[in-house]
């Protein structure tokens, strides 16, 4: 019985992970582009993407490496742009079953990203590992083979058509949180106050200058601890629908 909810689980992870995973294989096309730029081939850079699955934080790593920037300061600039992802596995450390072996919990963790994370959230209920494993089967070799691609094919590609093919990872991200704010009124503001504070963090003297790592981690401990205390969502009630 276990085995075949966790096969259910998977195959749900696959068809959730087939857009996250188009998606990657375009935005990471431009990391590529820009992997190549500095002089990393496209081995390289397809290990690096398997190691990070953060577009922020390769492209830092990319524009560090060609800076000819040491390896402390790599480090230390990854973990800035990387630290949302601790609060991401926090998160979803709430929705796994607590009987979930150490082993699943590090692979979920490993691939865990802004459209995972989207994703496995909004799961009703609790999240069966391997839905989670699921999606990564897929998101996972797009990101990969999508920066090797990057990097072999180099600038062929026009600019503008680079561009429009990153759009529809946003899209598909806004298609993860949208239903669930619709069912939730609570959510549903939060998404806004997200999208309002995140924007004024763009245009504000001094705060626009900061690390967007850094902006999103505040933002996000700000806005959910206040939403938390004001406005908290039943556990009880929400594991029922």
């Amino acid at each position: 019985m276990m085995e075949h909810s966790n096969r259910k689980a998977y195959c749900a992870g696959l068809k959730s992970g087939i857009p996250i995973g188009l998606g990657y294989l375009a935005v990471a096309f431009t990391l590529g582009i820009q992997a190549k730029r500095v002089g990393i081939t496209a081995l390289q850079s397809a290990l690096v993407s398997f190691g990070l699955h953060a577009s922020a934080g390769e492209y830092i790593a990319f524009s560090l490496y060609g800076a000819g920037a040491g390896i402390l300061i790599m480090v230390l600039m990854e973990v800035v742009a990387n630290a949302r992802y601790l609060l991401m596995s926090c998160a979803l450390s709430q929705k796994i079953p607590e009987d979930t072996p150490l082993w699943k919990r590090l692979i979920i963790g490993y691939f865990i990203t802004d459209e995972i994370f989207g994703a496995a959230i909004s799961v009703s209920g609790k999240l069966n590992p391997y839905y989670v494993f699921g999606m990564a089967s897929v998101a996972s070799p797009g990101w990969v083979f999508g920066t090797a691609l990057g990097v072999i094919l180099g600038n062929r590609l026009p600019g503008n058509i680079v561009s429009a093919l990153s759009v529809g990872l946003y899209g598909m991200f806004l298609a993860c949180i949208i239903p669930e704010g619709k069912k939730n009124r609570v959510v549903a503001n939060v998404i806004v106050v997200s999208f309002l504070l995140s924007y004024c963090s763009t245009v504000i003297p001094g705060v626009k200058d900061v690390s967007s790592g850094i902006k999103i981690i505040v933002l996000t401990v700000l806005i959910a601890g206040i939403f938390t205390v004001f406005r908290p969502i039943n556990e009880i009630e929400e594991n029922d629908d």
